[in-house]
């Protein structure tokens, strides 16, 4: 699921929607959409918020599931089963990167049952170029191919004006070029990462932003990131779970693997 925040105009709907799921209150976003169930648009939204969930607390993963399936019945055309495949590969995606069940196959099949159904300019392309790209990167450990992705994702959100999902592909292609040593070009990228959620006010993908920009940075600038990282971590309650240990500067992080 990408988005682009709320302005003025925006379907009041949404921005509640928005304004809940930017402070990592899923459940309660999803709760607003569940009257709207028989909406193919809509109840993918709801379930893409409750697998949003998953990855970012491990937690959720019947809900997410069975949103899931009500959405599959609902889609009426190939663009909207396609959708509803690209989530599908996402949730199974989340479930093998963060150990809970290796359902690598499934997220491969399914990423490729979204891109036989969705057209070449397809709104939903992008999203799905990135989410092939991660697959690539976290699953197959095949970088080149991941960056190919990112890239692809990353011109398709510009030209359909997905400032959100552009903060995940420069996020990504930047953590890229840091494995690759090329620290200005990563420094770039995570600074625009999060300048783009900054504006928009994503503040549950705002720490990780701030972490990652912190790798990049010489001290005593990292150990200030980190540090408003830290507070916006504790803020909304240790999510996402995976964050914990990027907060922790490498020397620190020697020191407690000792001290365990």
């Amino acid at each position: 699921m990408s988005g682009s925040g709320t302005t003025a105009g925006d379907d009041p709907l949404q921005t509640a929607v928005w304004r809940l799921r930017s402070r990592g209150c899923w459940t309660d976003a999803a709760a607003l959409l569940t009257p709207h169930s028989t909406s193919p648009a809509l109840a993918l939204q709801r379930a893409a918020l409750l697998v949003e969930r998953c990855l970012f607390t491990g937690k959720g993963w019947a809900d997410a599931e069975d949103a899931l399936r009500t959405a599959e019945a609902t889609a009426g055309d190939d663009d909207e089963r396609g959708a509803a495949a690209c989530e599908r590969g996402h949730l199974a995606y989340a479930a093998t990167v963060l150990s809970v069940r290796d359902r690598a196959d499934e997220a491969r099949a399914a990423l490729g049952r979204a891109a036989a159904l969705l057209a070449p300019d397809s709104p939903g392309r992008p999203l799905l170029d990135f989410r092939r790209g991660l697959v690539a990167e976290h699953l197959a450990e095949s970088p080149q191919a991941a960056r190919a992705a990112y890239h692809r994702a990353h011109t398709g959100a510009d030209a359909h004006g997905d400032p959100l999902l552009l903060s995940f592909t420069w996020r990504h292609l930047a953590a890229l070029a840091l494995r690759d040593g090329e620290l200005a070009e990563a420094r770039h990228g995570f600074t625009e990462s999060l300048r783009i959620r900054e504006d928009l006010g994503y503040l549950i993908g705002t720490a990780p932003a701030l972490a990652a920009l912190a790798d990049t940075e010489p001290e005593p600038e990292a150990g200030r990131l980190r540090a408003e990282a830290m507070r916006l971590f504790r803020l909304l309650g240790g999510v996402p779970t995976w964050l914990a240990d990027q907060l922790t500067p490498p020397a620190q992080a020697a020191q407690a693997a000792q001290a365990v």
